[in-house]
């Protein structure tokens, strides 16, 4: 599918502050953007469920401490959307620890190098051309991912990458637009993970330096989760597909599988 440039400018303070709730944030000690995707508004006056699907950072950094608290969520399901270089890496969700469904679903081959960022200045424009690329080569992982999530008995679940913001990003954008809540929430919902990068970072420099020194070292755009990016990307999908679930449709997401999703996440 191939995709053309759209410009658009949105500023945090203009989307509503979805953070506020104190259900919003799973608070963990080594994972540092685990959010409950409930409470937000659909079109036809609906409120998604608390407590029935979830986004993430990268769940391998699970303590034991941070186990207990994912417990109680009864999860059932796990999508990782990290490539099999990151899994292979850095471990997985400790399904030996806590029993779930594990599903690997690969958006992406290779993650982003210092290359990719040269000469870039506006973390909007860069992270809408990278956000382009991964639809361009994700996007039939990004449907199956929501297929895996529609099957019956799948949810609770969760669906993480690495840092929780860009592959997460585009499927969260995904779910929430097939069950109708409006784009400034599914924009204010991704603005909040600007607050998870900036607790990593924290963490990462007192617990972790390798991890640091790594997020550091790389271009300071990797790390950005600027609105526009996402206010463009759903302008993108509407100015091709007409809306984001007709989008799902196009590529291939069942009607039906929408409307299990529906019937699951929305009251």
């Amino acid at each position: 599918m191939a995709w053309r440039g759209y410009g658009a400018l949105v500023q945090r303070s203009e989307v509503p502050d979805v953070g506020r709730d104190p259900l919003r944030l799973i608070r963990l000690n080594a994972v540092h953007n685990f959010r409950d995707l409930g409470g937000y508004p659909t079109a036809d006056g609906g409120t998604t469920r608390w407590g029935r699907l979830f986004r993430a950072d990268g769940l391998y950094r699970l303590t034991d401490a941070d186990l207990d608290v994912v417990r109680q969520l009864g999860l059932r399901t796990v999508i990782d959307l990290r490539t099999r270089e990151e899994l292979d890496e850095r471990g997985t969700f400790p399904v030996n620890d806590h029993p779930v469904t594990f599903h690997h679903v690969s958006v992406i081959t290779s993650t982003w190098t210092a290359a990719d960022a040269e000469g870039e200045h506006d973390a909007a424009d860069f992270l809408e051309r990278a956000y382009l690329a991964i639809l361009d080569e994700g996007e039939e992982r990004l449907a199956e991912a929501l297929v895996l999530l529609s099957e019956p008995g799948a949810l609770p679940a969760v669906f993480h990458c690495a840092a929780g913001k860009d592959r997460t990003g585009l499927l969260a954008m995904l779910v929430l637009g097939c069950l109708g809540v409006p784009d400034d929430y599914i924009v204010a919902d991704y603005s909040l993970t600007e607050d998870g990068m900036q607790r990593m970072r924290e963490w990462a420099e007192r617990e972790q330096p390798e991890l640091f020194q790594r997020i550091s070292s790389g271009p300071t755009i990797f790390s950005a989760a600027v609105p526009e990016a996402m206010h463009r990307m759903i302008g993108h999908v509407r100015e091709r597909h007409g809306g984001l679930r007709e989008f799902a449709l196009a590529l291939g997401v069942p009607a039906e599988a929408i409307e299990r999703l529906r019937a699951e996440l929305v009251d």
